[in-house]
C-alpha cells in the first residue's frame, strides 16, 4: 500500500500510538461507565441467542479507531512522486579522411592496413551514436564516400565497400583533409573534428597540406593525423604471372607534416603500428571527444491524503450514526 509513497509530515504518525490507547480505554474505562443492572445469577439469559444489536455492540470503537488512523495518515500528506529527464546532446560533427592509395594494402597490419583501418573505423563508429560522421576517401584524388549523417547503418555499409584503386594511386593529404574540412565548415555542431589516417608522403593533388590545415583552423575544425604503418619495412603484395609475391617495402610516413597538421589544428599526432596500437589510438580519440549531455530532471508530486482523509471522516459518520441512532443507548 505504501509502496513508493512518501509523507511530507512523517512525524504526524507518532499519534497512530494513541489508537491502542483508545481500544485500552474503551475496554478498561469506558465500559464501566455504561449504565449497568445488577442480577444474582445469569444464568436464565444463557439461552437466550445475541440480537443483532449486541453483536454490532463494539463496531463503533472500532470504526472510530480505523477513523483515527485514516485521519492521522491523511494529515502526514501521504505523497507519491514521478520523475522525467528531458535529454539534450551535443553532438559532435566527425568525418574519417581515409588514405586508399596501394600502398595500405601492406600487410604489417591483419589482413592488411586498410582492412585494419576500416574494422577500427567501424568500432569507433558503433561508439558514437549521437553523432553526426561522414567518410571522405583519397589518393592521387579525393571524394566523399558518406556525407555526414547519423544514419550509421548506411555509413557503416559504404565503409565495408572502400578499397584501394578507386580512385587514381598516390597520397595527396592535402586534398583529402580539404575535402573533409569542406564537409564540415558548414555544420552547427559545436565541435567539428577530422580523423586522417594516411601511410605515405604527400606526393600528388592541388592542395598544399599545410594550407589545408590552416584551412580547417579557419572553421574551427580540429584535426588528428594517424600514421600507419609499422617501423622498416612492411611486406607488400605484388602480382606477378606466377601469383602473388610478397615484396619488403620500406615505411615512409611525412611524420613531421602529420604533426605539422595536428599542431595548427589544435589536435593531436598518433602513430599505429599495428593492430593493437590502431585500436588504442581510437580509443584515446573517442575519449578526447566526447559528445556533452545535459540531463535536466522534473519530478512531480501526487497528493494522496485527500483519498484518507475522505475515507476517515466516512467512517466518523457511520459511527456517529451507529452510536446515537442505531446502537443508543437508554438512559
Amino acid at each position: 500500500m505504501f509502496s513508493n509513497v512518501t509523507f511530507a509530515y512523517p512525524w504526524v504518525l507518532y499519534f497512530l500510538a494513541i489508537i491502542p490507547l483508545m481500544i485500552v480505554w474503551h475496554w478498561k474505562v469506558g465500559r464501566l461507565r455504561e449504565p449497568s443492572i445488577r442480577y444474582s445469577s445469569l444464568k436464565t439469559f444463557g439461552t437466550i441467542p445475541a440480537t443483532w444489536r449486541e453483536r454490532l455492540n463494539s463496531a463503533p470503537v472500532v470504526l472510530r479507531s480505523i477513523a483515527v488512523g485514516l485521519l492521522i495518515v491523511g494529515l502526514a500528506r501521504p505523497q507519491t512522486f514521478s520523475s522525467s529527464e528531458n535529454m539534450t546532446t551535443e553532438g559532435i560533427d566527425i568525418v574519417i579522411a581515409l588514405d586508399i592509395s596501394g600502398s595500405m594494402t601492406s600487410e604489417d597490419f591483419k589482413p592488411n592496413r586498410i582492412e585494419a583501418a576500416k574494422s577500427v573505423a567501424e568500432k569507433f563508429i558503433d561508439g558514437r551514436p549521437n553523432d553526426r560522421i561522414g567518410l571522405v576517401i583519397f589518393a592521387r584524388e579525393a571524394f566523399t564516400q558518406c556525407p555526414l549523417t547519423i544514419d550509421h547503418d548506411v555509413l557503416k555499409n559504404l565503409l565495408r565497400k572502400v578499397e584501394p584503386g578507386m580512385v587514381p594511386d598516390g597520397t595527396a593529404i592535402g586534398n583529402g583533409l580539404a575535402d573533409a574540412v569542406g564537409r564540415l565548415k558548414n555544420g552547427e555542431a559545436k565541435s567539428k573534428v577530422v580523423i586522417l589516417m594516411t601511410d605515405g608522403v604527400n606526393n600528388s593533388g592541388e592542395i598544399d597540406p599545410l594550407t589545408a590545415a590552416e584551412i580547417a583552423k579557419t572553421y574551427g575544425v580540429r584535426v588528428y593525423t594517424i600514421g600507419i604503418g609499422t617501423n622498416g619495412s612492411a611486406p607488400y603484395p605484388v602480382q606477378t604471372p606466377f601469383g602473388i609475391r610478397y615484396q619488403m617495402i620500406p615505411v615512409q610516413i611525412d611524420e613531421g607534416l602529420l604533426q605539422q597538421i595536428a599542431n595548427i589544428t589544435g589536435g593531436e599526432y598518433f602513430r599505429a603500428t599495428g593492430n593493437r596500437t590502431l585500436r588504442e589510438v581510437y580509443q584515446k580519440i573517442d575519449k578526447l571527444e566526447k559528445s556533452k549531455i545535459k540531463v535536466t530532471s522534473y519530478r512531480y508530486a501526487a497528493e494522496l491524503f485527500t483519498g484518507w482523509l475522505d475515507a476517515g471522516l466516512i467512517l466518523l459518520l457511520v459511527e456517529l450514526g451507529l452510536s446515537r441512532v442505531i446502537l443508543r443507548k437508554v438512559p
